[in-house]
Order: C-alpha cells, then structure tokens, then sequence
C-alpha cells in the first residue's frame, strides 16, 4: 500500500511539473517587440478577432496602455488603446466583446 501512495505521489509531481512547462512555454506563443518588449505587434495584431472577450485580447497583447468604458443605455462600450512609440492599436469593445479594431501597425509613415 505504502508503495502505491509512493507511485502516485511521484505521478502527481510529475503531471505538476509537465503543466508548469507548458504554461511557461505558452508564454512565448505572443511575439514581443525585441527592442521594447512590447507586444504590439502585427503578427499578434492579426491574431485578434470580432468576438473576443477582453481576457481573449489582454493574453494576446497585454494590458493595454489605456481604457475607457462608456455605460451606454442599451450596451457598454470599452475602448482599449495600445501604443509602443508612433505604433498603436485600438480595440472597441461592445458588452465585453470585441466589436472592432483599429491600428496604424503596418502602414507607411
């Protein structure tokens, strides 16, 4: 009995130690701006679509650098605006969904 308490508890750090890994490894699927570490770039940009909640995007992107929510009468609208620099991206969001999204990523100065 003692030996199958021993087994399990082993199995049990294992499966610990494998779901930490792959959290950690998880981190490195957003692509960051190698010089400011930002990521803002087109490449997570592109990867935001219609529908999404505000986590979905906040993993995506990060926090963004400022937010404003309207209460308006039939639904809330929040705006996130991300910027690194000229770059910036605005995402709007309608109760708590990605409605649209703006950018400047990708386009000539």
């Amino acid at each position: 009995m003692r030996q199958v308490k021993n087994i399990m508890k082993s199995k049990i750090q294992f499966l610990g130690i494998l779901f930490s890994a792959l959290a950690f490894l998880s981190l490195g699927a957003c692509e960051r701006n190698a010089l400011s570490g930002s990521k803002l770039t087109s490449a997570n940009y592109d990867q935001i679509s219609l529908g999404m909640s505000k986590a979905q995007v906040e993993a995506i992107l990060g926090a963004p650098t400022t937010a404003e929510t309207k209460d308006m009468v039939i639904f809330k609208k929040t705006t996130y605006r991300y910027e690194d620099g000229a770059k910036f991206a605005m995402i709007t969001f309608k109760n708590d969904e990605v409605d649209s999204k703006d950018t400047n990523l990708g386009r000539e100065p």
